[in-house]
């Protein structure tokens, strides 16, 4: 049995990509800054039949990271697949965002991906196989009140593509998932950012997309689950749209 990392994946799109991979036979470890939500999503996982552990680091520290990569390779078994999930939000207009602001999104979506990656691709090399997912955004088009984050995600493409050409001959593959409007707790703070419900955001989102719904957690972890099959060996250094329509 493989094992699978997934990094932010005490909620939302973490937790659903978690649950997919463990349904597909991974081992997962379950990590999150919060250890008890870690937890909570692992033993949810087990109840359901399938293997999993959570793992509390805090993934823009090097010395936490390493600390838990390791662990999870002593005691769930050498991680096979990465999945850079973990990320916050601290939107604002450029002229009210504080340094904070930016350090902050920046050190976890896109130092945080770097200290993951580096620390778990060594036993990717030595097991000669390996997949990466980036998880990037639709906003990495750029993103009004996001220029830390549209930064960031738009960051973690290149990251993506040079992960491929670096790895790419060692059998490990990298590609990225770029998540148009889905349904989260996350997304639900960018409706109070703006001064509307949640049902205002869902129904104005719904509008310019057409599929013409939202999307849910589930659809993202299903693109997740396609990068990480041996399958998907020959797909390398892409970025997947998952948006409801066009985009890139």
């Amino acid at each position: 049995m493989k094992t699978a990392i997934v990094t932010g994946a005490a909620r939302g799109i973490g937790a659903a990509t978690a649950q997919r991979l463990a349904a597909d036979g991974f081992a997962v470890a379950v990590v999150d800054l919060d250890q008890a939500a870690s937890d909570h999503v692992a033993e949810g996982i087990s109840r359901a039949g399938g293997q999993a552990r959570g793992f509390s680091a805090d993934v823009s520290d090097a010395a936490s990271v390493d600390a838990a990569v390791d662990l999870i390779a002593e005691t769930l078994g050498a991680p096979q697949v990465l999945v850079n999930n973990a990320g916050v939000l601290r939107d604002n207009l450029l002229f009210k965002m504080s340094d904070s602001d930016w350090d902050t999104v920046v050190s976890v979506h896109l130092r945080g991906s770097f200290l993951m990656t580096r620390a778990a691709q060594q036993h990717m090399v030595k097991a000669g196989w390996g997949r990466i997912v980036n998880l990037s955004s639709t906003s990495a088009l750029g993103n009004r009140g996001q220029a830390n984050y549209s930064a960031a995600k738009a960051g973690l493409q290149g990251f993506t593509k040079t992960l491929a050409v670096e790895l790419g001959p060692l059998g490990i593959t990298a590609n990225a998932v770029a998540p148009g409007f889905i349904q989260t707790d996350m997304t639900r703070t960018t409706a109070e950012r703006m001064g509307l419900t949640f049902d205002q955001l869902i129904e104005h989102q719904v509008a310019l997309i057409p599929a013409k719904r939202a999307g849910v957690p589930e659809d993202i972890a299903a693109a997740v689950s396609f990068f990480a099959r041996d399958e998907s060996s020959f797909v390398n250094g892409q970025v997947l749209y998952v948006a409801g329509g066009p985009h890139g």
